[in-house]
């Protein structure tokens, strides 16, 4: 997937310590990807999935 045309921005939820996450959104799909490494790829999800995603990541289900 071509992603040079897509515009990514820091997430909210990114602290000051230059470790971010970049979200990009579009009708079809979202992404993420660590603004660190933009060219190490991207997570990309449909809107369902991504959906789905954030509401894990809310309801703590992955913290370690």
């Amino acid at each position: 997937m071509d992603l040079s045309g897509v515009v990514w921005r820091k997430s909210s939820r990114s602290g000051g310590n230059n470790e971010c996450v970049e979200v990009a959104r579009t009708r079809q799909w979202a992404g993420l990807r660590d603004s660190k490494a933009p060219h190490a790829g991207a997570l990309i999800f449909g809107d369902t999935g991504f959906a789905t995603f954030i509401h894990v990541l809310k309801s703590g289900r992955l913290d370690c």
